[in-house]
């Protein structure tokens, strides 16, 4: 059995998960050690422990994950998607189709916190590196799994991309343009292919904290497409809750107890809580509340409509009001965008704006809290992961790797392997 590394507990009643002696510091997972096997989009659940701070060491076959070719934009001969999935990261290439390779992977697990296994299940097992394997050699590793379906029903071995996971789940229809064929629509929310890395990352930390105070790891596994359904949930569950009668599941008071359709497809027919056009733009107005519609009357000097229209306390939209609706597209056109939001902040009422992707990056706020990763030390504009410890952002990552850049560097440094143990696993084929 290889050695296992002592590593600092985690102290549960504190943010801050690691040695409390470096607690200034906001590499938060420094010392948190993950061995990632992945393919394509999945491996993002360990982007995060890489932003905060942990080693992560990717594994690849010699070919290569060709995550580094997929989809566009395409960075100077690499793919954004590399770029940014696998930032902060080390890759090591092993062929681990040869008794050496697996050896070695073995080694890399003896001393660290997690395995992830970020493509279809059992990949691993079937190299002789299933949870059942790796825990003989490493008690409290965190072997997780994340794939698209998942380990078990009828679509655990469909091959699939990320779209299909917010189809499944009802979040994306198609739509049907001019010439009568269907077509994807073009306003992507992608939430499988990203919620479920995100989703995973929280179990798996939630795994190394059990582990460093028992002393025992766990197998887990997650799908993207249940995390897809799961960041659904207001429409799914409110769907279900609407088989029920309706002297049990009614509407909100304000609604005169009406039934909506479930979730935001019930904000069509809102007024106080609308889009509307500003002289250069859009803006979304959502006083619900009694007190922020008060305060924009106010604002505005038309306390009249407050007063004709005073709503409830909470949860009003005007739902229907077209007279409402009629007087506020008015006044919406009379100012620019950034006028309103300036009201908003003057006058303590709810209003804001509509960026798209192409604009976000020029907002204001976006610039005071997250602006871009630097072009020379990530490849491209990357969008940092938004954490701030003690008023700081994290440390940039480093450069996403090209195949196998780290091999011989984790060898010698994780592995302790000299200039011989390095030549002899290569005459081997270890590294392919």
């Amino acid at each position: 059995m290889g050695a296992l590394v002592e590593c600092p507990v985690f102290f549960i009643s504190s943010i801050y998960l690691g040695d409390p002696s470096m607690s200034n510091s906001n590499k938060l997972l420094d010392g948190v050690r993950v061995i990632e096997s992945s393919l394509l989009g999945p491996g993002h659940v360990a982007t995060f422990f890489a932003d905060l701070g942990a080693d992560v060491i990717k594994v690849e076959p010699p070919a290569g994950d060709y995550i580094r070719q997929m989809t566009w934009p395409i960075v100077n001969g690499v793919s954004l998607l590399h770029l940014h999935t696998h930032r902060g990261k080390r890759s090591v290439v092993l062929n681990l189709k040869t008794s050496e390779g697996v050896d070695l992977y073995k080694e890399l697990v003896a001393n660290a916190d997690v395995v992830v296994e970020a493509m279809r299940p059992g990949s691993l097992a079937k190299l002789g590196l299933g949870y059942e394997d790796l825990k003989a050699i490493n008690p409290r590793i965190v072997f997780a799994t994340l794939s698209g379906y998942g380990a078990t029903g009828p679509y655990k071995d469909m091959p699939s991309h990320g779209i299909a996971y917010d189809t499944w789940s009802g979040i994306v229809q198609p739509i049907v343009d001019d010439e009568g064929f269907c077509r994807i629509p073009p306003n992507m929310p992608n939430v499988g292919i990203n919620v479920g890395p995100m989703l995973g990352a929280i179990a798996i930390l939630a795994g190394v904290i059990k582990a460093r105070e028992s002393g025992q790891g766990c197998e887990m596994e997650m799908a993207q497409s249940d995390a897809s359904a799961y960041m659904d949930w207001y429409r799914i569950e409110s769907e279900r809750a609407y088989l029920r009668p309706e002297d049990e599941v009614t509407g909100n008071p304000a609604d005169n107890y009406e039934r909506r359709p479930a979730g935001l497809a019930g904000m069509w027919g809102g007024v106080r809580y609308q889009a509307y056009e500003a002289s250069d733009g859009h803006v979304l107005f959502m006083a619900s509340e009694r007190a922020f519609w008060k305060n924009f009357c106010q604002g505005i000097d038309r306390m009249d409509l407050f007063e004709k229209w005073p709503g409830e306390r909470v949860a009003d939209h005007a739902r229907g009001n077209v007279e409402l609706q009629r007087e506020l597209r008015e006044i919406f056109r009379t100012r620019t965008v950034n006028d309103w939001l300036t009201f908003s902040n003057e006058h303590n009422t709810t209003i804001a704006t509509f960026n798209t992707p192409a604009n976000i990056g020029d907002d204001p706020q976006f610039k005071a809290r997250m602006d871009f990763l630097p072009i020379d030390a990530v490849g491209c504009e990357q969008l940092p992961l938004p954490v701030f410890v003690g008023g700081e952002a994290l440390p940039v990552p480093s450069m996403a790797p090209t195949v196998g850049e780290h091999t011989e560097e984790v060898v010698r440094e994780v592995l302790g392997r000299d200039d011989a143990g390095v030549e002899s696993l290569r005459e081997k084929g270890a590294f392919g």
